[in-house]
């Protein structure tokens, strides 16, 4: 069984580390699917990179407190992080909504 994934608590979350995680084309991409407030397994992210740069990727947005992953048997399901898009509504908002306008590619 896969151990939970670290999760910062609240608190921690800092904006700047949250502005340098969506820094990375490939880490908007992942968002960019996320932002449909659902969850996601690996699949549903059509990132083309390797599993352990995808994972990377992953690592970066949960360790800056912008998605939670959740573990059902050995499937991970990733989302956003509500509280996290409540704390910094202002800020996120805006780039959560222009994400189908930015070439994440």
């Amino acid at each position: 069984m896969p151990k939970s994934p670290h999760h910062p608590d609240l608190g921690d979350v800092q904006l700047a580390r949250l502005l340098s995680a969506l820094g990375d084309p490939a880490r908007l991409a992942i968002v960019a699917v996320l932002a449909d407030h659902a969850e996601h397994q690996r699949e549903d992210f059509s990132v083309s990179l390797g599993p352990s740069t995808v994972s990377h990727h992953m690592r970066i947005l949960r360790e800056a407190g912008l998605t939670l992953h959740r573990f059902e048997g050995t499937r991970c399901f990733v989302s956003l992080r509500e509280d996290t898009l409540d704390r910094f509504s202002a800020a996120l908002t805006g780039i959560l909504e222009s994400l189908d306008t930015i070439d994440t590619h």
